[in-house]
């Protein structure tokens, strides 16, 4: 795992010198995404610099070093990621006359781009990558990013060059940078707590979209096309589905499962996995466990606050599973040591309160190992978050009584619906009850495609929150994907993975790790166990009323259904009763109508008030609270 980092001066020539020191600049702010080692590659013809900073886990040696140079000297790439398909693909490229100097994989995907070419070669890759390569013959730039978004990729033009980075910071790096606030980002993210693809917070930056690749010629045009879309996953899983039974499913699911975690414990540094004892960790580490001859170690952490604490249940897996496990109890004290990182960390507004226990699990991990395998994707590909379950009750209704519940669920308010919920037993009993039927409610109220947008928001109306910004419209508000998906719960998951994922997700857990330079593997989004997932009629994923039905079955044959059934509660830590307490000083200044003012970029009014309402408990306003504290605390980071 690394740090990459490039540009293409468009307009000038400057010499090697200048240029050697612009792409070693830009990989210096990169360094914590590769501390091990650094390098850059200049072409004074062109007027191209490429930067790298190397987390060394595969080839450990020189002959793993970047940028690197392809045997015939035609290509030199710089790579973020990991291909678990190199072992297959190098001995095919040897028997074609490719000469290898080391074993790792980045060699490989130089080889078979020199080969292949990019279009074809990215498609016999499994794994996560992101990675530029120039071609000094027909003076070109590509870029590539994975297919599901894993690995992150910036590229925009400015000041006469076009740059690509793996995270925003790299930009400030070069001469004469200036971040301009895009305004309209600013509105979308106040709604989704996240700045939705192909956008950032700057104007004329862009994420390069997962399963596209991106070429670049001396003249600055560029050309993107698609080489893998969720849309024709989705569609070819309906044109042939699988009529299989369920034993033979669960094995079809297993069997896959095994491949690719096994395949992710390919590494010449130590490994482990994080556990939180849910669904989906458990999964992963039973197939560690069944696929490894070493032991496997898991990490987890844990929190006073009822509700909020999965340590107890990691532990009692890792026990039954015969892991070495490690924990760590997070006080407040410690999550708030963590929030002025944050701005640094993410480099864009990013709301997603988990981000700050992500975090700290990471650096908890850290200390003892450098790769770890985690358990995202589950609920995206076998409908496992509580809107799933909403959207399968959703559809039996007839709309006129979805609109009449909505009134009555919505009417009660929270607070009674949490009064009540106290009444559940506790092992029983979801988090934030009270918010999740208000948010059943909103659901309900909207019907169709509104009904994800409704459960995704944070502000319902963004637009009134700032004064200068107009909401972009994404795949969220596409017409096309209600008429091409019209089950709900489909819809659902195809949006969750089309856009939740990647921005909100995945962007969490890479910048949280690579803060601290840990890799993380994510097996179940092995883009084949993907492909499988959409070819599975709906009762694999959902039935009684339960997600995660398949993934459930494999799990069920390492470790007992008793040690993980539980109500899903998420990684999440207790930031709204924290903003009342330990939190309150700093969210009450940043908060402040003065500090909201400044800049003329947010309306102050709407804020305060949900402000006054969460601190006298009437309402649990901390996830819209979330996202203007992150982007105060972002924007006076970045002086704007």
């Amino acid at each position: 795992m690394c740090g990459i980092a490039g540009f293409l001066e468009l307009q000038r020539r400057p010499g090697t010198q200048e240029l050697e020191a612009i792409a070693v600049a830009m990989a210096a702010r990169l360094s914590h995404r590769g501390p091990d080692a650094s390098g850059a590659f200049v072409d004074p013809d062109a007027g191209l610099g490429l930067g790298h900073t190397r987390l060394s886990i595969v080839d450990l040696s020189s002959a793993g070093a970047q940028p690197m140079v392809s045997a015939s000297g035609r290509y030199v790439i710089t790579y973020n990621g990991e291909i678990y398909s190199a072992a297959e693909i190098r001995p095919e490229l040897e028997a074609l006359g490719h000469r290898f100097r080391g074993h790792s994989d980045t060699e490989v995907i130089a080889e078979a781009v020199d080969e292949w070419g990019v279009p074809k070669t990215v498609k016999r890759l499994i794994g996560m990558f992101a990675f530029a390569i120039w071609d000094r013959k027909d003076r070109r730039l590509t870029l590539a990013r994975d297919r599901l978004g894993i690995k992150p990729l910036y590229l925009g033009r400015q000041n006469g060059r076009i740059a690509f980075a793996s995270e925003l910071k790299a930009f400030e790096a070069l001469p004469g940078w200036k971040g301009e606030l895009n305004e309209d980002a600013l509105a979308s993210y106040l709604r989704l707590a996240y700045v939705p693809s192909p956008h950032s917070i700057y104007r004329g930056i862009d994420k390069l979209a997962p399963g596209h690749i991106a070429t670049i010629d001396e003249a600055g045009k560029i050309e993107t096309i698609a080489y893998w879309r969720l849309a024709d996953v989705a569609r070819e899983g309906h044109a042939s589905p699988l009529d299989i039974g369920d034993a033979e499913a669960t094995d079809m699911l297993e069997a896959l499962l095994g491949d690719a975690v096994k395949r992710r414990l390919v590494a010449d540094v130590p490994l482990g996995a994080f556990l939180s004892g849910g669904i989906d960790s458990s999964t992963v580490a039973a197939m560690m466990r069944t696929n490894s001859t070493a032991p496997v170690r898991t990490y987890s952490i844990g929190f006073g606050e009822a509700g909020y604490d999965e340590a107890p249940h990691a532990r009692t897996v890792a026990k039954h599973l015969g892991t070495e496990h490690t924990e760590l109890y997070v006080s407040p004290r410690e999550a708030e040591a963590v929030i002025p990182e944050l701005p640094t960390i993410y480099d864009e507004p990013f709301a997603d309160s988990s981000q700050v226990p992500t975090y700290l699990l990471s650096k908890l991990t850290r200390q003892h190992v450098t790769v770890a395998l985690s358990g995202d994707g589950g609920d995206e590909l076998f409908a496992g978050y509580t809107r799933h379950r909403f959207a399968r009750a959703l559809a039996v209704l007839p709309q006129s009584i979805g609109r009449g519940l909505a009134c009555g669920l919505g009417g009660a308010g929270p607070a009674l619906w949490d009064r009540l919920f106290s009444l559940v037993p506790a092992g029983r009993r979801p988090t934030l009850a009270g918010d999740k039927i208000l948010k059943a409610a909103a659901m309900l109220k909207e019907g169709g495609a509104g009904a994800y947008r409704s459960l995704v928001s944070a502000w319902d109306e963004p637009e009134r929150v700032t004064r200068k910004g107009r909401e972009l419209k994404g795949a969220i508000f596409d017409p096309a994907i209600e008429a091409a998906l019209p089950d709900g719960l489909e819809r659902m998951q195809y949006l969750d993975t089309l856009t939740y994922l990647p921005d909100d997700i995945l962007t969490k857990v890479d910048r949280a790790s690579m803060a601290v330079a840990l890799e993380v593997r994510v097996p179940i989004l092995d883009h084949r166990i993907v492909e499988l997932s959409w070819r599975l009629p709906s009762r694999f994923k959902m039935r009684r009323g339960k997600g995660k039905w398949l993934l459930r079955q494999v799990l069920y044959r390492h470790v007992p259904p008793a040690l993980v059934e539980r109500p899903k509660s998420g990684f999440a830590i207790p930031i709204g009763s924290w903003l009342r307490g330990p939190l309150k000083p700093w969210a009450e200044e940043l908060l402040s109508e003065r500090r909201l003012a400044e800049g003329g970029l947010l309306e102050p009014a709407p804020i305060i008030a949900r402000w006054r309402e969460h601190l006298a408990g009437k309402r649990n306003w901390h996830a819209p609270l979330w996202t203007v504290l992150m982007f105060q605390a972002w924007r006076e980071s970045r002086g704007i």
